[in-house]
């Protein structure tokens, strides 16, 4: 009952945390700009390219569900698409609620449909995390080639934003981490034994070994090639979901290419930070991003501030809106296929 409840409390305190950032950079985002201009812009769009934005944000999910099943079946596990695609929706409504619960959340409900250890589905999830850093790290490097003009004045921008901290204190940080690692280390060194002999030692263990079969998956894939061109799909519709919206107001209609993938990226940062549903940090980076952009075609910053604020205000939600009816979709549907 004691353990409940304190799971509870964190749950909670986790959710409260994730609001209060999310509204801190809410609040940063909108200071010093026209809200009346920001309305204006979201009162004009265009909302036919945000539904053919939506189907490539749809086409995503069921492009990674795919591309999930390939990587469990060099471990035996021949899983329905279907099922994958409802314990993907599944995790990503988690991540509304409680911030990176998601992945645990998609492994548990994966297990209830499929009987997949939770410790193998998790170690994939963790090698999809690595192939999509690289795929990041490519639409960056496209970025730096295209845009670097837009990354530099994105730099610059975002630095005027944050509070400077001293090098010594971030100095004194790191000794003090850096020496709680050491001290951990040498305690595990002196009660080694007793600790190898405890329950949930071996508990951890076992899931460590579970997660390193996953990640193995990649090099024993049966069809590389296919998970190639799905890698690339799923990244194609995560940049026209992005693009196509800009040509919803007048103002970004003449965006080109490069500035959609420059857009992907900042946004991208921004939906790292652990804001409840990216609130506020997409905001945040969009505000920026469009502040770079115009700068870099030698046009008002503060107009593109405005306009990337617009620019969030419709494809965050969205998103948002896709995470819902993908996720409210997938609990009956889990229900429904889950077995005993």
């Amino acid at each position: 009952m004691e353990e409940k409840k304190s799971s509870a409390f964190k749950n909670a305190l986790t959710v409260l945390i994730s609001v209060a950032i999310a509204g801190v950079f809410l609040w940063v985002a909108l200071r010093g700009l026209d809200i009346d201009k920001i309305e204006l812009s979201l009162r004009k769009a265009n909302y036919l390219w945000v539904l053919f934005a939506a189907f490539f944000g749809v086409s995503a999910y069921i492009f990674r569900a795919v591309r999930w099943n390939l990587l469990l079946e060099p471990m035996g596990y021949k899983i329905s698409n279907s099922n994958s695609l409802w314990s993907l929706s599944f995790g990503y409504l988690m991540n509304l609620t409680i911030p990176r619960s998601g992945e645990v959340a998609r492994s548990t409900a994966l297990y209830g449909v499929e009987k997949v250890p939770v410790d193998r589905s998790f170690g994939t999830i963790i090698l999809e995390r690595v192939v999509d850093l690289v795929c990041m790290g490519i639409f960056a490097l496209l970025t730096l080639i295209f845009k670097y003009d837009a990354l530099t004045a994105f730099y610059k921008s975002a630095t005027q934003q944050k509070n400077q901290t001293s090098t010594s204190g971030n100095s004194n940080v790191l000794y003090i981490t850096f020496g709680c690692i050491i001290f951990l280390f040498i305690l595990f060194l002196i009660f080694r034994k007793s600790i190898q002999s405890l329950t949930i030692y071996k508990k951890i263990l076992g899931f460590g070994r579970g997660i390193f079969e996953g990640l193995k998956s990649i090099l024993s894939l049966k069809q590389k090639g296919k998970f190639i061109l799905l890698t690339a799909g799923i990244w194609i519709c995560y940049f026209f979901a992005s693009y196509l919206v800009c040509f919803s107001l007048p103002e970004t209609s003449n965006f080109t290419p490069a500035d959609g993938c420059f857009i992907l990226v900042v946004g991208t940062l921004g939906m790292i930070i652990p804001a409840s549903g990216g609130i506020g940090a997409f905001n945040l980076a969009m505000k920026f991003g469009f502040t770079a952009l115009f700068i870099s075609m030698g046009k008002d910053g503060t107009e593109g501030g405005e306009l990337g604020l617009a620019y969030s205000f419709i494809t965050l939600p969205l998103q948002i809106i896709i995470m819902l009816v993908m996720g409210l979709i997938s609990i009956p549907m889990l229900a429904k296929n889950r077995k005993i």
